[in-house]
């Protein structure tokens, strides 16, 4: 009775040894599981956070103001033969001056100040005009003008009657003149199109995203037809064809330390060999095409050699069986079958390629381009380099154009990483 009541308290001491153990383990279990969504959700709240503050800051660049007057176009002070020589800014501020019933001084304060709300642009609209319809001279005529960047900050609310006057670019008396004209109706806020039609510019208030978003596309175009295709030969000469030796363990081996290469480092290496070596033209899509399509090269190799491995060996012992030779297999059977992961891990190269700063940077992107530059081997621009141009600029308005420009980027981004996932999804076959 004793050994079997011993044998008894034994046996349930380990049963609550195992219990408790068990339970531990669960807790365990339990407690990594609330660590990973904490890890998401923090994550998450990071990303909120920036996305935030990027669209707080730059959804007002989407829109614009404009100034619509009635502009008497004096014969004695418009150059018929030159329109654009006329000072018109200087005199549609004496005549808004004139219409307000405020007295100019001597020194014409009042009418530089008048004439500082209204964007550079009015000379050539006005220019324009009269080039076009001679006629106009002498006649008063509705002319619709940009305002300046710094009446664009304070109709967005970017300046404020409670910093001092002394400390910002719009004084109180070009403030109650800004409320006038708009509580008369004379400006209107509206899309801002120019943000995509036009190029870049010094005034912050005609700058565009075309002249960087055709440079980024040129740029892709290069990279695309230089990295996509020997990226995809050299993965299925490495998986499908090379002996396995010394050799190519080297080389796989490279190519995976390529792939972790900082991107400035590619940088370096297009200056010295595509400018300083080849002589091609500095800050051109065509040499910062190169320049990505070697930094995607690794990327490319990598995803492509991952998509073959994934192709069941039966395929290709299939293929051979049936009296097809190595290449009509490789390339009539198991690439096919592979295409969904290359196209994923090529979109997602390209993807990546478009959003580089540092390599664009050290081959010379980072110069004024004005206007829209559609040549290959021309000077031009391209978005991440815009961003970090306009984020340098000293005037307020291109802070904000900076962040419309981050948020163009991150759509086109999204919608080749989306395009990715879908071309995977619509392809992709399970073994």
């Amino acid at each position: 009775m004793t050994d079997a009541a011993s044998k008894t308290g034994a046996v349930s001491a380990r049963a609550e040894k195992l219990k408790a153990r068990l339970k531990g383990r669960y807790a365990r279990e339990a407690r990594f599981k609330w660590f990973g969504r904490g890890a998401i959700a923090i994550a998450l709240a990071f990303l909120a956070i920036l996305l935030t503050s990027i669209v707080l800051q730059g959804y007002t660049a989407f829109y614009t103001h404009s100034l619509t007057l009635p502009v008497y176009m004096d014969p004695a002070r418009i150059d018929q033969a030159y329109p654009q020589g006329t000072n018109f800014e200087q005199m549609v501020a004496e005549q808004q001056l004139v219409r307000m019933g405020v007295a100019d001084d001597e020194n014409g304060s009042k009418a530089t100040a008048m004439r500082n709300l209204l964007s550079s642009e009015l000379k050539f609209i006005a220019a324009d005009r009269i080039r076009a319809q001679p006629a106009l001279i002498g006649q008063t005529i509705p002319l619709t003008t940009p305002l300046s960047d710094d009446a664009e900050m304070y109709l967005k609310g970017k300046i404020t009657r409670e910093t001092p006057e002394n400390l910002r670019r719009v004084s109180d008396q070009q403030m109650q003149w800004l409320d006038s004209l708009k509580s008369q109706g004379v400006i209107r806020a509206h899309f801002n199109s120019a943000l995509f039609t036009k190029g870049d510019s010094t005034q912050p208030e005609l700058a565009g995203l075309l002249g960087a978003v055709i440079g980024s596309a040129l740029m892709l175009t290069v990279t695309a037809l230089i990295a996509i295709p020997v990226g995809v030969f050299a993965a299925v000469w490495l998986e499908e064809y090379a002996p396995r030796n010394r050799l190519t363990a080297i080389i796989e081996v490279n190519i995976n330390n390529l792939a972790a290469v900082p991107s400035i480092v590619y940088g370096l290496l297009g200056v010295a060999l595509f400018i300083n070596f080849l002589h091609l033209p500095r800050a051109s899509p065509l040499v910062g095409g190169l320049v990505l399509a070697l930094m995607a090269l690794p990327t490319i190799i990598i995803a492509t050699r991952s998509s073959l491995k994934a192709v069941p060996p039966s395929i290709r012992d299939a293929a051979l069986a049936m009296g097809a030779s190595r290449t009509q297999t490789v390339f009539g059977h198991v690439l096919p079958l592979a295409m969904p992961g290359v196209m994923t891990g090529s979109i997602i190269s390209m993807a990546h390629a478009l959003g580089e700063t540092a390599p664009l940077l050290l081959i010379g992107m980072i110069s004024f381009v004005p206007g829209i530059s559609a040549a290959i081997d021309a000077p031009g621009g391209a978005l991440p380099s815009l961003i970090y141009i306009w984020e340098n600029a000293s005037e307020r308005a291109f802070h904000e154009r900076t962040a419309a420009a981050i948020l163009v980027l991150l759509a086109f981004m999204i919608v080749m990483n989306a395009a990715a996932i879908l071309l995977r999804r619509r392809f992709e076959r399970r073994w």
